[in-house]
């Protein structure tokens, strides 16, 4: 091989003979890759190298299927396959071996000498590598300047791009026409890219460098097969690799180049932008919306493919020194005497040769030249992992010291490298970091020099790389195709008739995808399944599968018993759990109107059907349900008043506040109330209502039906309220965002902060009804629980369990209903220590004298609040008489005890039912003093109702509701000064009762006694709450037996 010299300084850059090279040149799709093959196999031996291990494994399928695998070789930097004797050489640049000689020599992509990361290397394979017959170099115009300067006398062949390239400007992803590429420069901006893609469109095929070239071949394949109709790459795909593409958009126009972020140059975005339109079919070029648009020069240049020439290529000595460290690292600083070569920057391997440098071991292991040139050998193995220079070097010193110590790799450690990246699991971040490990064990395996048995481990680490690139493979389709539009797709692309089938628990499937549900009457398309154009085409193939089943369905629907619809809480018509109609409201609360939910393939006849039968089950369902409100309005026994009431009844959901109605209901006679009995209608205290209509169907019925007429059908309590009622509970604590009309439709009045339901109300008022007129009769009669001798009442335990609460909650309750509350003090006597209650252990004060004490000497603090007419709160003195017995030798204190004492809250004008004050005031003025009305006084009927509303206890007849409003409305002996109540009613002594011998006023209270007048003075000197003697005990009561008894026991 002859080697000539530069005409400039030809003495430092040797560049071989140009005899037989031929420089073929022009864009992309010009036909140059396959010119090169043609011309490879035409000759006996021949070596090719191209720029890319996926491009090396495309040519190498290729020749291999032309001459057969067993004549063709494949050498990159981490995969070998080497027959016995092969003729035919396909490799990466990097890989090509050097001291071969061959009839054929091709490079490929020349123009990528001016490539500052791997530029040197292909400037020195243009320079020396040469065939004995022939040397081809292929690539871009723009390196001619270059090559035929360096090489006089070369011969070049332009070739023209078979088919055109239109720019067709920025468009978004979504809107990209089928078979399209979209380039980016990074793997996360790859993975987002495709993850867009398979939301919107099916899926898309990823093809990175990083990937293995069995990765790299399932993902192309996917698109060569049209199983998806997008690309997502990185440009990896400018490099020769020939694809079906029509578009090529660019996601990015910046890249980083190994050193800095730049703008791509014209050049290589016109390498990139022409993938698209391969052979003779013309392509288009253009941005996602992210990118701006290209200017109209740029544009012209690449469609006509007219780039800047390149000036340099890059350079770096391979005349190397290995005679020492130095040595070597100054021979690699050597520059070109030539203005056409540029010395390239300190790359990878140059880094890792100076940290060896600096590390005393490696130095130490490093003194002849054969040990020089070993480590520069090692030194020039890649980076696959990307993890830190630092981390590299370190890799490479291990590898180094094996190396000179034993002579070779130590086999164990590299099983236990290889052994930990064989795991599949993870996801794809996972999976390509093992491949990167993997490859860098690849690459070991295939130095034979440096193993000492590498077909075995090149065996190993090769099936490792598959079993990952294999589940790396199916990871990417997981995460990026729908397989399952993908099928779709391709099957309507080839107009191939789709087979639909529906299950019979509603799924559609379509060519064994589900595409959706027949929900009911409605199909409900798959959200996963094909969209836009391709989901109408899914959804035609299915119409014919759909009409039948919907046909069917109707017959069915009509022929169905009741027991198979149902009403759900949302107003929607279920059948057999499917959602069919829904119900809307109307003029008429009982009967409202069905809206059918189907497909328009329910037409005719079968919605006909549908709709008649729904209609029926919804009468008959709310005739069952509603049984009470259906027959009392469409009663005809019912005349006048009685009418009118039942129209109430019926608007009001069954359930009435007796205020409204009080006038009507004082009006209506015996037969008028039996009338409505007859129905179900009963009358209570607080409410008019049909106890039918409280249980949990109805009461869910009506919150619903209440719903729909009021447009509340989304208020929590529309399903919550009836809930709470049919598990069992008769009072709960109000929601503040659920109306009050919502708890009485159920049901429930509000009362305090508690809704309780109104049967359970009126229960309350019939426990409390005997409590207050109970009076104490003869000696020994036991009163009722919570009953007092004196007007009132305490809380009982049967009232609490009744309504399921206690303390504030259940006085809420009683304040709503109008009961005020007086908290009695009791301040029990001392307990005095003597030698005869030491004798007599077992004797002890009775509850009964207890009781006494609380009666003859209280301190009265009466409460009121809440009320619409609030009384002044009075204050009982201390006994004013001393006791006569020895004070006692040891006392204990107990802490104070209040006793509450319920009574009604007299009537107002504001507090009395609507409808009765004219009634009550009629009575008022008809009393006469010393005269007790009669209890039915003002009743039509003679009926007496239950225990009132609040302050209505006159109008029903308790004498001692009358005494006590007389109290509180005319005034005792002593009044405070200038405080007087709202309605101008001056506050009372309340506790004043007539004593034996004494004249007594109207203006009393059971328990009291009269005022005394010098309390009356101090008070009014000292503005305070008059103080009162203590009344002596009647001697004929019980609690004055009791307290004689006590007293007996002390005296012994």
């Amino acid at each position: 091989m002859t080697v000539a010299s530069l005409t400039d300084r030809s003495e430092t850059v040797k560049v071989a003979s140009t005899r037989g090279v031929t420089a073929v040149l022009g864009p992309t799709n010009t036909g140059k890759t396959h010119l090169a093959i043609e011309r490879l196999v035409a000759h006996q031996t021949g070596m090719m190298g191209l720029p890319l291990r996926l491009l090396a494994r495309e040519v190498y399928n290729k020749v291999a299927a032309r001459v057969g695998q067993h004549n063709v070789a494949l050498v990159t930097g981490e995969e070998k396959i080497t027959p016995a004797r092969p003729r035919f050489w396909i490799c990466t640049v990097e890989a090509m071996p050097l001291d071969l000689t061959v009839d054929f020599v091709a490079i490929d992509e020349v123009q990528l000498a001016h490539s500052l990361e791997r530029g040197h290397i292909f400037t020195d394979r243009i320079l020396t590598m040469r065939g004995t017959r022939e040397t081809m170099l292929l690539g871009a115009s723009t390196a001619r300047p270059v090559l035929e300067a360096l090489m006089p006398g070369l011969d070049v062949t332009t070739r023209p791009r078979l088919s055109e390239l239109v720019y067709s400007g920025s468009k978004k992803i979504s809107r990209l026409p089928r078979r399209s590429a979209v380039v980016a420069f990074s793997s996360q901006d790859v993975y987002a890219i495709a993850e867009l893609i398979r939301r919107q469109s099916g899926g898309a095929a990823v093809v990175l460098g990083s990937l293995s070239p069995r990765t790299r071949n399932a993902q192309v394949e996917l698109f060569q097969n049209g199983d998806v109709d997008y690309l997502v790459a990185t440009d990896a795909i400018g490099m020769g690799l020939n694809l079906d593409l029509d578009h090529v958009a660019l996601a990015a126009t910046r890249k980083f180049d190994g050193f800095q972020f730049r703008d791509l140059t014209p050049a290589e975005l016109g390498q990139i932008a022409g993938r698209a339109g391969r052979y003779l079919k013309n392509g288009t070029f253009g941005v996602t919306a992210r990118v701006e648009a290209f200017s109209t020069e740029l544009v012209e240049q690449l469609e006509s493919h007219s780039f800047e020439p390149l000036k340099v290529f890059q350079w770096r000595s391979n005349r190397l020194d290995f005679s020492s460290l130095r040595a070597l690292r100054e021979s690699l600083d050597a520059a070109p005497k030539s203005g056409l070569l540029v010395k390239t920057p300190i790359g990878e391997d140059v880094v890792t040769l100076e940290a060896a440098m600096r590390d005393n071991e490696t130095r130490d292991l490093t003194t002849t030249a054969k040990d020089v040139a070993r480590l520069w050998d090692v030194c020039s193995i890649p980076d696959y992992r990307k993890i830190a220079p630092a981390e590299h070097a370190a890799l490479v010193f291990t590898i180094y010291h094996q190396l000179q110590r034993e002579g070779f790799v130590n086999e164990s450690w590299l099983a236990s490298q290889i052994s930990r990246a064989d795991r599949v699991d993870g996801d794809i971040d996972t999976l390509s970091n093992r491949i990167a490990h993997i490859r860098t064990w690849t690459y070991l395996a295939n130095r034979p020099d440096w193993l000492e048995t590498a077909a075995g481990w090149r065996d190993e680490a090769r099936k490792v790389e598959d079993r990952l690139s294999d589940a790396l493979h199916e990871r990417l389709v997981q995460r990026f195709v729908d397989r399952r539009t993908s099928i779709l797709m391709k099957k309507l692309r080839e107009s191939i008739m789709l087979e639909a089938v529906i299950t019979h628990d509603g799924d559609v499937i379509v060519e064994g995808e589900h595409i959706g549900m027949l929900e009911g009457l409605r199909f409900q398309p798959d959200p996963k399944a094909a969209s836009g154009s391709e989901a109408k085409a899914v959804r035609t193939a299915a119409q014919k599968a759909l009409a039948g089943e919907i046909e069917k369905r109707s017959e069915r629907i009509a022929k169905a018993p009741n027991e198979a619809f149902i009403l759900s809480s949302d107003a929607s018509i279920r059948w057999l759990g499917s959602v069919i109609g829904r119900i809307v409201a109307t003029d008429d609360l009982l009967a409202p109107s069905i809206i059918i939910l189907a497909d328009d393939l329910l037409t005719g006849p079968a919605r006909e059907r549908v709709d008649a039968r729904l209609r029926l089950w919804l009468t008959a369902h709310i005739g069952t349900v509603l049984q009470p409100l259906v027959e009392i309005r469409k009663s005809e026994e019912l005349t006048g008043l009685a009418r009118g009431i039942a129209f109430q009844l019926v608007e009001a959901f069954g359930i009435l506040d007796r205020r409204d109605v009080g006038e009507d209901i004082k009006n209506l006679d015996q037969v008028a109330r039996a009338s409505l009995r007859k129905f179900g209608v009963r009358f209570g205290a607080y409410h008019i209502f049909m106890p039918a209509l409280l249980k949990p169907a109805p009461a869910t019925l009506l919150a619903l039906l209440w719903g729909l007429k009021q447009d509340q059908l989304d208020n929590k309590g529309i399903a919550d309220v009836p809930a709470l009622s049919a598990a069992g509970r008769t009072s709960f604590v109000i929601d503040p965002d659920i109306p009050e009309a919502l708890y009485r439709v159920a049901g429930f009045k509000v009362a305090g902060n508690r809704a309780v339901r109104v049967d359970i109300l009126e229960r309350l008022a019939d426990i409390i009804r005997p409590l207050l007129s109970w009076k104490p009769g003869a000696d020994g009669v036991t009163p009722p629980d919570g009953a007092l001798a004196e007007f009132g009442f305490t809380v009982t335990v049967a009232m609490t369990s009744l309504l399921g609460c206690a303390g504030e909650d259940f006085a809420s309750v009683l304040k709503s209903l109008g009961y005020r509350v007086e908290r009695r003090r009791i301040e029990p006597k001392p307990v005095v220590a003597t030698s005869q209650e030491e004798e007599n252990p077992g004797i002890q004060d009775s509850p009964a004298e207890e009781t006494a004490h609380e009666a003859t000497s209280p301190t009265l603090m009466i409460e009121q609040t809440g009320l619409p007419e609030p009384t002044e709160t009075t204050e009982k003195a201390e006994t004013l008489e001393k006791p006569t017995e020895p004070a006692p030798a040891q006392e204990t204190v107990n802490e104070p005890v209040f006793l509450e004492i319920w009574r009604p809250q007299p009537a107002t004008r504001d507090n009395q039912p609507r409808g009765d004050r004219r009634e009550n005031g009629a009575r008022r003025a008809s009393k006469r003093p010393g005269k007790r009305p009669s209890k039915h006084d003002g009743k039509p009927g003679g009926e007496q109702p239950s225990q009132p509303q609040v302050g209505a206890q006159a109008e029903h007849g308790h004498p001692e509701a009358r005494k006590h409003d007389g109290a509180a409305n005319e005034g005792a002996h002593w009044r405070k000064p200038k405080r007087h109540h709202r309605g101008g009613e001056a506050s009372a002594d309340e506790n004043t009762k007539h004593q034996p011998g004494k004249k007594h006023n109207k203006s009393r209270h059971k328990g009291g006694k009269p005022f005394d007048d010098r309390e009356h003075d101090t008070a009014s000197t000292n503005r305070q709450k008059p103080v009162i003697k203590e009344k002596p005990i009647d001697p004929d009561s019980p609690f004055a037996k009791l307290a004689a008894l006590k007293a007996g026991f002390n005296k012994k």
